[in-house]
């Protein structure tokens, strides 16, 4: 799949956390992604530069850049969900950083950084891996399908 079928793929399943994602899927939605993020960050500062500049780091102003987030986070991560569930994994998995980042707040920061970096570092190596051969608990594999 190339980069313009799979942004096209990940706007038609909008919201569909059923079924299975390619890795190329997914990976190509994702440099999507980056590339709105960076424009959206060009186009803040171009267009908003002293406000952003004026406020602290933690405070930035950048509307641009937060409604390309808002319209790109329900795609974003229906197709990881998806991608999970091509390697045999629960999209639920995507959500332990953070909660149990969260959850360790209570304990200690250092800690929870700790869980939170390292657990984000396996789910990136989750979404890596190959899609599982043949059809799984959540759907047929993506590579054996004819479109």
């Amino acid at each position: 799949m190339g980069f313009f079928d799979a942004v096209k793929t990940c706007f038609l399943k909008y919201v569909t956390f059923s079924g299975r994602a390619s890795r190329s899927e997914y990976w190509w939605f994702f440099l999507f992604n980056l590339i709105c993020q960076i424009i959206a960050s060009i186009l803040d500062t171009l267009i908003f530069g002293s406000a952003i500049a004026a406020v602290s780091e933690a405070e930035s102003l950048t509307p641009i850049g937060f409604v390309v987030s808002l319209v790109l986070f329900l795609p974003n991560l229906a197709a990881a969900w998806r991608r999970m569930h091509d390697t045999g994994r629960s999209g639920l998995l995507l959500l332990w950083p953070t909660l149990v980042g969260v959850a360790l707040l209570i304990v200690s920061y250092v800690v929870a950084l700790f869980v939170l970096i390292a657990y984000s570092l396996l789910v990136i190596f989750w979404l890596t891996r190959p899609s599982q051969p043949g059809t799984n608990d959540y759907g047929p594999n993506p590579h054996e399908v004819s479109s």
